[in-house]
């Protein structure tokens, strides 16, 4: 009796599919790599995945393109999580703001090393050795410097200002690259149009507002809603732009979910809905001129003799 081919057991791994630039694994000027990490999410206040690039100089997000019943070959290797993820540069002073925010119900001035600090996430010091952080932190506080240290108290009025330039800077580039804006939008992906002229000044605002509100928590977007001038919106679902109905591309990967829970043994795959390829295959076939199989069962008819 032939031997039995023992199966391969399956292996827990922790790879993933990720599109990044080439300055993201620049290791060149740093002996450190990259590193996923685990922060707070400014907007949601969960966990969520970012990604800290050579010696912590550059802070970027993590977002992920899911669909079910996809897989990856890596290698020799078949990888479950099929997700895409993607790596795109992300300003740090969006997850330092948070932290400020909180210290500064205190009215004091505090160094910002004593101020972002999170027993759950303690990599949020990190965040601190970005290029863009310290040099930033007059855009959102009040500083003062004594001697050579330097504190800081959060300032709601210059984060306004912060903000709405990161408004107007984006509705700068939605004009350039000719993004369609507005409540006729309906598509929850971007679509060219051929003129600006079909849109008002507020669309183009109030479409920036909702991308730049995926990075703030809702009291700060309600905030800057009032400080661009901009009325509340009387039916939300009906009329807000796209940008506020996640894309699948744009979900955040939580840092808290099991990365491996699809190569679990108790992993059962859903049966499919649709066609099989065979029976796609077959609905193209054409039927024109060809007889049902029930025809060669069915009773012959005798003629009648004239």
């Amino acid at each position: 009796m032939a031997a039995k081919k023992k199966r391969t057991p399956n292996v827990q791994t922790d790879s993933w599919v990720v599109i990044a630039a080439d300055s993201v694994i620049d290791t060149q000027k740093h002996d450190s790599d990259p590193a996923f990490v685990r922060l707070r999410n400014p907007s949601t206040d969960a966990a969520s995945l970012y990604m800290l690039g050579s010696g912590d100089v550059q802070l970027f997000e993590v977002k992920a393109f899911d669909e079910d019943f996809h897989s990856w070959f890596v290698g020799q290797t078949v990888q479950r999580d099929g997700r895409l993820l993607f790596v795109t540069p992300m300003d740090p002073l969006y997850l330092i703001l948070p932290y400020l925010i909180k210290s500064g119900r205190e009215g004091k001035f505090q160094p910002v090393d004593q101020v972002v600090m999170d027993e759950e996430f303690p990599a949020c010091s990190r965040l601190l050795s970005c290029t863009r952080s310290l040099t930033s932190l007059h855009h959102i506080t009040e500083e003062k410097e004594v001697g050579k240290l330097k504190f800081h108290r959060y300032s709601q009025e210059k984060t306004m200002d912060w903000l709405k330039k990161k408004v107007e800077r984006t509705v700068i580039v939605l004009k350039k690259r000719n993004i369609s804006v507005g409540e006729r939008v309906k598509s929850t992906t971007y679509i060219r149009v051929k003129s600006e002229s079909d849109y008002h000044e507020e669309d183009y605002l109030r479409y920036a507002h909702g991308l730049i509100s995926e990075y703030i928590s809702e009291d700060l977007s309600k905030a800057l809603l009032k400080h661009l001038q901009l009325p509340e919106l009387t039916s939300p679902k009906e009329t807000e732009p796209p940008t506020k109905k996640r894309k699948l591309s744009d979900n955040p990967v939580e840092a808290g979910e099991d990365y491996t829970k699809f190569n679990s043994a108790d992993f059962v795959r859903k049966p499919p809905k649709k066609m099989t390829a065979a029976q796609k295959s077959l609905a193209k076939v054409d039927k024109s001129g060809m007889k049902p199989m029930s025809s060669f069962f069915s009773p012959k008819v005798k003629s009648e003799k004239k």
